[in-house]
């Protein structure tokens, strides 16, 4: 999966790259799509949610640019896989699902892997948590129609976000970077996501 879907399409950043070799992606799918795990294309979750596919998976995470001491807001941690790989990059990682269902088997899923750096909230993405106060580095796995600015302000000065937006139909993964009262935004490539599901 790594050499022929991640490798070979561009992703460098080696610390990427070895977690996501060593990160077993079936434990984290349904028992009835695991035949799907490893394909370079999105896995059903259930609920009308699914898993990224790796190459996009490995590509957002580049982006952030992680380091060790980052403290990282998770927008739709889903089935948990990209919140495994975010929370053994940097310090530590907060992340959000709507879905109580999908949320608690996420939960579980890291769990398994032994992953004790992560603080999970059921409740609703566009708000954020503001009372983890601000953050170095914040992933939307779902689409939006605009950037919510809740999050916006709770990205630090010099921090990034990558996110998929909706624009008339077209989708586009962004990454963002906010520079004192400026968002400088970057396009990265074109893309297709579920909807954000917010309360």
């Amino acid at each position: 999966m790594v050499d022929r879907q991640i490798r070979q399409r561009g992703v460098r950043d080696e610390k990427v790259l070895k977690v996501m070799e060593e990160l077993p992606r079936h434990h984290f799918i349904p028992h009835e799509s695991r035949a799907m795990a490893y394909m370079d294309e999105p896995v059903p979750l259930g609920l009308g949610q699914t898993i990224s596919q790796p190459y996009i998976v490995a590509l957002m995470t580049e982006k952030l640019d992680l380091k060790p001491e980052h403290e990282v807001l998770e927008i739709g941690y889903g089935c948990g896989y990209q919140t495994a790989i975010l929370a053994r990059l940097c310090r530590r990682v907060y992340s959000i699902e709507v879905l109580e269902e999908l949320a608690q088997r996420g939960r579980e899923n890291v769990g398994r892997q032994g992953i004790t750096n992560v603080e999970f909230h059921i409740g609703n993405g566009r708000q954020g948590w503001p009372d983890a106060g601000k953050f170095d580095r914040i992933l939307i796995a779902a689409v939006t129609e605009e950037v919510p600015p809740a999050l916006i302000e709770q990205l630090k000065d010099g921090g990034k976000m990558v996110l998929p937006v909706d624009d008339q139909g077209s989708q586009s993964l962004l990454l963002l970077e906010k520079k004192g009262r400026e968002i400088i935004r970057n396009f990265v490539c074109y893309c297709r996501f579920v909807r954000l599901v917010h309360k």
